[in-house]
């Protein structure tokens, strides 16, 4: 008999396998934690890009965070993609309701490239009802100069959005470098309220980065639900998708995934 601590993701199918509750799971196994989902949306999607997306009804959301919560449990939740203001206010209630487990939300709002993902109201939604519940979020440089207001260009400008970010409702930050350039390419700044740091490592030289941000408040959420400390569950994590990133699949004919599962493609290669 074996007990695992337990995780929870609330995001979508990547029917291409590369991100959402897919990158999610295979994280949650490779921490040695026991990973449940809700679904909230599908999306038909390849390397390529997204060809289409469905919404489930945020009832349908609400009752697989139920199933899961009420037999299962939870030691550590994440948020990635919910799409609309109506599964998010869904989420908001169901997460309420729970006995305080870690919830790392990854405020999927603008992709790495500057695009909106989702629409005002969602984004107001997320603002007031999502973000007060978080232990921690992790918006990218996008995300986060719509939470602060700030323009981001440079690393001190993160930090003052990290800052700004946290005052809206007292929740650990971590701004994301991921998508900046120069210096502050693959940087990230954690800010709790009381102590900053600037987490960095290495830059992968990658084309293949699919799923990098889902794979990271993933792996700080098994983090969590293992007992880690909400720093040292980041610093891990940020680990992690370096190591993913140096294995990423070249697969497809255009962003291939980091490799979640690098210990088995040593093996592989090794044989």
């Amino acid at each position: 008999m074996m007990k695992l601590p337990t995780a929870l993701t609330i995001a979508g199918s990547d029917s291409g396998g590369g991100a959402g509750i897919q990158a999610d799971l295979r994280t949650f196994a490779f921490h040695l934690v026991h990973g449940s989902s809700a679904i909230t949306c599908i999306t038909a999607q390849n390397t390529l890009g997204v060809d289409r997306v469905d919404a489930l009804p945020p009832e349908a959301v609400q009752a697989q965070i139920k199933a899961v919560v009420e037999d299962i449990g939870v030691h550590g939740v994440k948020t990635g993609m919910l799409l609309n203001a109506g599964i998010i206010e869904a989420v908001a209630d169901s997460l309420a309701a729970l006995s305080s487990p870690a919830l790392v939300v990854d405020p999927v709002m603008v992709s790495r490239t500057g695009a909106q993902l989702i629409d005002d109201s969602a984004i107001a939604s997320l603002q007031s009802r999502l973000l007060p519940l978080a232990t921690l979020i992790t918006p990218n440089r996008y995300e986060a100069q719509i939470l602060s207001g700030l323009e981001i260009t440079n690393l001190d400008e993160m930090q003052k959005a990290a800052r700004t970010i946290y005052d809206l409702g007292g929740m650990t930050v971590l701004v994301k470098g991921g998508g900046m350039t120069g210096d502050c390419r693959g940087v990230d700044v954690w800010f709790d309220g009381d102590r900053l740091e600037i987490l960095k490592t290495e830059v992968v030289d990658t084309p293949n980065t699919h799923g990098t941000g889902c794979t990271l408040s993933a792996a700080i959420a098994a983090n969590l639900a293992q007992g880690q400390d909400v720093l040292s569950a980041a610093i891990a994590a940020k680990q992690y998708v370096t190591t993913a990133l140096h294995h990423a699949l070249d697969i497809g004919q255009g962003t291939g995934p980091v490799g979640h599962f690098f210990p088995l493609l040593r093996i592989t290669n090794d044989q």
